[in-house]
């Protein structure tokens, strides 16, 4: 009679959790941004993978694309990258991650630049409230 042991199976498997849930949050990159809470409904499954644009508390602007993700960007190099990325997929999403705390009128003047550099819309990312 023939058995698999397979307690150094469950073994292995155990580490590997251990090591992963050790590791997940150490992989977050980003801008800190304290988004704004609404219940809003999210964007379909289909959509493409759109390009954030971040505003910070400081009003400093962040893109996703190209080099230097965590560096802020002057409204010109956003307004480059933009348009670069809808010439070559014109129907990618664009989104503004703008913090709660900071001045209105900055998250605007990145919508603005970002309508300027070819967008046809603009959306923004929200939290879903704590309830």
């Amino acid at each position: 009679m023939s058995e698999i042991n397979v307690v150094p199976y469950i073994d292995v498997m155990l580490v590997l959790l251990v090591i992963f849930m050790i590791t997940a949050p150490l992989l977050t990159q980003g801008v800190k941004v304290d988004l704004p809470q609404a219940d809003a409904e999210p964007l379909p499954a289909e959509a493409a993978d759109p390009v954030v644009v971040s505003v910070n508390l400081d009003g400093d602007f962040f893109i996703d694309v190209g080099e230097g993700k965590n560096t802020p960007v002057d409204a010109e190099t956003l307004m480059t990258r933009v348009a670069a990325v809808l010439k070559y997929k014109p129907r990618t999403p664009i989104m503004v991650r703008g913090d709660r705390n900071v001045d209105y009128g900055r998250v605007i003047e990145a919508m603005v630049m970002i309508q300027a550099a070819g967008a046809p819309n603009v959306g923004l990312i929200t939290e879903i409230p704590e309830r």
